[in-house]
């Protein structure tokens, strides 16, 4: 795996995102890197590697450009500590935490799988408990402390009220760490401040988001690009305005940490080749609409 110099990382689904270039230009562009995975052995004729198109789709919406960051992750399941996935996810840790102890602004965010995968590369193990919530849109319940926090400090009244109150982050996970294991693990205690909460199917709290208290590093355990670009119709995604106003929030959070990056490609030509642009996604047919794109690393 080739990472740039000087990437910061945000970690989702199953992917991990990294937050790359920017500057005090507002008309300068900003680019955000998505770690892909091993293709399923349904899609894997497509190609090795996948990455679901919202992701790009939702970088894009708060303002940045896309970069597909390509690893190859053969054979089984992709596990939050012997995968491929992990393993480069874990060497783009490492380099945002010496970025960031450098004085180098290096931020990571974590959707999801990413944001389970957050918490194995701090704590240096797998604390994942059982922690079901699928196809199901829930309102956040705000933990004291979330108004110093950087993620919700600045929350406008009208997503504050949305997120509190009505259905609007959207859940897709069987596991995930609870309040007690974030508290009673040295690292993760040390490292994160617990920021919102939630309930699964069967009354078991978990966290639901979270930020790093040195460093600027995020994770939501929802899905908030599901909202405006996922259009499954098995799924029971809201739609709505509100849902759709609580995405924007975060997508513009997110891109706003990576403008506060000042790393860069080396050149435009690099800058050109690494965007997603250069890539074709394909497009499902069947209900699901869903559009993935896909990578043959092993041909490469």
């Amino acid at each position: 795996m080739k990472v740039p110099e000087g990437w910061g990382v945000d970690c989702g689904y199953p992917q991990c995102t990294s937050s790359l270039p920017a500057c005090d230009d507002t008309s300068a562009t900003s680019q955000t890197g998505v770690l892909a995975q091993e293709s399923s052995q349904s899609s894997v004729k497509y190609g090795d590697t996948f990455i679901p198109a919202d992701y790009f789709q939702y970088i894009e919406m708060g303002g940045a450009r896309g970069v597909p960051v390509l690893v190859l992750f053969p054979g089984g399941g992709v596990s939050l500590t012997t995968s491929k996935m992990a393993r480069a996810a874990r060497i783009i840790y490492k380099l945002a935490i010496q970025a960031n102890n450098a004085g180098r602004y290096f931020p990571l965010w974590g959707t999801c799988m990413g944001f389970q995968l957050l918490t194995v590369l701090t704590a240096g193990q797998n604390l994942m408990t059982n922690a079901s919530v699928w196809d199901k849109a829930l309102p956040l319940n705000f933990v004291n402390g979330y108004k110093s926090s950087r993620l919700y400090g600045s929350l406008p009244a009208d997503v504050y009220n949305y997120l509190s109150t009505l259905n609007v982050t959207e859940n897709f996970h069987n596991y995930g760490i609870t309040p007690e294991t974030m508290s009673l693990n040295k690292n993760l205690k040390n490292f994160y401040n617990v920021l919102s909460t939630n309930v699964d199917i069967y009354g078991k709290i978990f966290v639901s988001s979270f930020e790093g208290k040195q460093y600027p590093f995020y994770g939501v355990q929802f899905h908030p690009e599901k909202v405006s670009f996922l259009w499954n119709m098995h799924y029971h995604i809201n739609h709505g305005p509100e849902a759709v106003r609580v995405g924007e929030y975060f997508a513009n959070f997110l891109v706003g940490e990576a403008r506060k990056s000042t790393n860069h490609f080396t050149n435009q030509t690099e800058e050109i080749a690494s965007m997603i642009a250069n890539y074709k996604p394909r497009f499902f047919k069947d209900a699901t609409f869903e559009l993935e794109y896909f990578f043959n690393l092993t041909q490469s």
